[in-house]
Formats: structure tokens, C-alpha cells, sequence
């Protein structure tokens, strides 16, 4: 497939120069909009400071909700869809302005980041209209700083390669409230049970259970980021859990977080 690099020039939105080799961009998208697979050359901190979004790269499915971004290296092929009404923030960032001010920094793979209060409030402020460079400069600064410390792969799914167990994995995504028996998906893919766990092990680091999990989480963590008022108890059940606790354990496992203090922090 022939990847198309997207220069910034194309982008509609409001489009602001930050200093020398960072440029910002504001845009809002609709529910359902989706960004078809492109790259930049330029590496990119995206955020929805109202909405969710999911980002899609060779290495994974990155869910974006509001308290997320995601660090998207230059020339990496990625694609959006857009979960909810978002309004997106995005800092584009040179590679000779990367390897100069931020040499120490592991930035050439994709990640998606927790936004604390004050990494919100720099992007926010970026975009605040108020032309001073020194502000600027010290806040793309700081907003660098809090990304180096945020790092958090909790709404990230590996996706394997492997024919076989990619067509698995996407039965799975399809329905992932559903309890999928690996017996089933190894007849239907065309493989063996013994196989396919062999694979996914292999593919994701995580056994065939715990990407499943990973899974159900990330559709958990979906549907509290569009709407974070919803009982929990009847979203456990929803996602085929047998009890709130199992589901609160599992939950918890991924994140760090139950899911109800996940849905206070929205």
C-alpha cells in the first residue's frame, strides 16, 4: 500500500507558528470521521482536548481519550477515527528541532501519554492566541517535560502481523465483549488452537487471555470516555463480565485504576 505524507499546508484548521520548527494546528472533527492511513514529515503530539479518538499504527491501536495524547514519530504511517466529537490540538515538531532540543529524549517510537493538569494547560495555553515568544518557548518546553514523564501504554493494543493471527485478532476487536474460545478462532482462521496461542504470544507479548482482556479494557475505557456517567455494574455486565468485581480486578490490571476512578478523573 502506498502510504501519501500529508504536508501541513493541507491541513484545514487554524494553523499557528510557534517558534522555529514547531507549528500548531487546531482542528475539529466529527464523530465518525476518519483520517485514512498518511504520515508527516514532521513527529507530532496530538491531543483531543474534548473528545475520543483512536489511533492506528503498524505497532498497534491506540485509544485517545480526553485525559490521553499520542506521540507520533515523523514518517510513521498512522490513521484516526474520530470515537466522539473532538476537538484536536497538535504539535508538529522538526526533526532538527527534535535532536537539538530534545537529545536525550526516546522519541522515535509511537506512545500514548497520561495528559496531567499541567501538560493540559500548556497545550491549552499554546493555542491561547497570545504572541510572546518567550511564553511560547517555555511552555512547548514544559509540555516536553511532562512527555517525558507521562508514558502510559494502558489504552494500547498490540496488533500481530502474522495472517493468521491478525484475522483472530480482528474477529476479536470486531466483539470484544464476547468471550471468544481460541478453539473456535484457530478452526476459522485455519490453524490449530496450539498455533494460534503460539502466535499471539509471539506477535504481542501478551497470551491469547490477556489480549482479549486488553481488549474488553480498552472497549471498557471507550464507552467511559464517551460517557463517563454510565453504572459501571451495568457496563460490567454489558462487557461480559460475571461480577462487578471480576470486572473492577481485570480493570485494574490494565490500567492501574477500578473503572470507577477511572470515570472520575473524566
Amino acid at each position: 500500500m502506498n502510504i501519501v505524507e500529508k504536508p501541513l499546508s493541507n491541513i484545514h484548521g487554524l494553523h499557528l507558528k510557534a517558534c522555529d520548527g514547531v507549528n500548531l494546528v487546531a482542528v475539529g472533527y466529527g464523530k465518525g470521521t476518519r483520517l485514512d492511513t498518511h504520515m508527516h514529515r514532521e513527529a507530532q503530539l496530538v491531543y483531543a482536548a474534548k473528545g475520543t479518538m483512536q489511533v492506528t499504527t503498524p505497532k498497534g491501536r491506540w485509544l485517545v481519550p480526553p485525559d490521553r495524547a499520542v506521540w507520533v514519530p515523523a514518517r510513521l504511517e498512522h490513521a484516526i477515527d474520530v470515537l466522539a466529537d473532538i476537538e484536536m490540538r497538535t504539535l508538529y515538531f522538526d526533526l532538527g528541532w527534535l535532536t537539538r532540543e530534545t537529545p536525550t529524549m526516546a522519541l522515535d517510537a509511537e506512545f500514548v501519554v497520561r495528559v496531567s493538569r499541567l501538560l493540559h494547560q500548556a497545550i491549552l495555553a499554546l493555542f491561547d492566541g497570545r504572541d510572546d515568544p518567550v511564553r511560547t518557548n517555555l511552555l512547548i518546553r514544559l509540555a516536553m517535560l511532562e512527555l517525558h514523564q507521562a508514558e502510559d501504554p494502558a489504552t494500547f493494543i498490540p496488533l500481530p502481523h502474522e495472517p493468521r493471527c491478525r484475522r483472530a485478532a480482528d474477529i476479536v476487536l470486531a466483539d470484544p465483549t464476547q468471550v471468544h474460545d481460541i478453539d473456535d478462532l484457530a478452526r476459522t482462521v485455519g490453524t490449530s488452537s496450539r498455533t494460534l496461542s503460539r502466535l499471539f504470544s509471539n506477535e504481542t507479548q501478551l497470551s491469547f487471555k490477556s489480549w482479549c482482556q486488553r481488549a474488553r479494557i480498552a472497549a471498557a475505557i471507550e464507552r467511559l470516555s464517551l460517557n463517563p456517567n454510565a453504572p459501571v455494574k451495568q457496563l460490567a455486565a454489558e462487557l461480559g463480565y460475571a461480577s462487578f468485581p471480576a470486572f473492577s480486578h481485570a480493570f485494574r490490571q490494565v490500567t492501574g485504576r477500578t473503572p470507577t476512578e477511572f470515570a472520575e478523573e473524566k
